[in-house]
């Protein structure tokens, strides 16, 4: 039963990095936005991650996960944030979107921060992926030995 448990968190984690690239994903597209609707500068999101839990267990259980190494029960996107850290201020006075002085909030997104967030994103989805291929292949086995 424990292999379905491995295979049920490497899925919750193969979801929520997938969700992770298309935050990441939006926020490279709006690198350039300097009006959105809610008025201003485009501020870049991120997610936020916690550790899976499922309910309802008796305290035995809890007992026992607590007084040895156990393994995780997944992971979940809570909610994705808003970054509300100011965008570098560009003077251009001819722009649009100038205020009173001439300056234009610039989006508060770095490209570099977001392609190591992508890579990042992305090694986790490969490890997860291999993780349910290791355990689909032990599964296989299992089945050949049972004949």
């Amino acid at each position: 039963m424990s292999m379905f448990l491995g295979i049920d968190a490497a899925a919750s984690g193969l979801t929520a990095e997938r969700l992770r690239m298309d935050v990441i994903s939006n926020n490279i597209a709006n690198a350039n936005t300097t009006r959105t609707r809610e008025g201003g500068a485009y501020h870049r999101r991120y997610v936020v991650f916690q550790p899976r839990e499922t309910g309802g267990k008796p305290f035995e259980t809890i007992f026992r996960k607590a007084t040895q190494m156990a393994t995780g029960e997944g992971v979940r996107a809570v909610r994705i944030e808003r970054d509300n850290e100011q965008g570098p201020l560009v003077y251009d006075p001819g722009h649009p979107d100038a205020n009173a002085d001439g300056y234009v909030e610039r989006p508060n997104v770095n490209i570099v921060t977001e392609m190591v967030d992508m890579i990042t994103a992305s090694r986790a989805y490969e490890a997860n992926a291999t993780t349910i291929n290791a355990a689909k292949a032990m599964t296989m086995k299992v089945l050949e030995i049972g004949k």
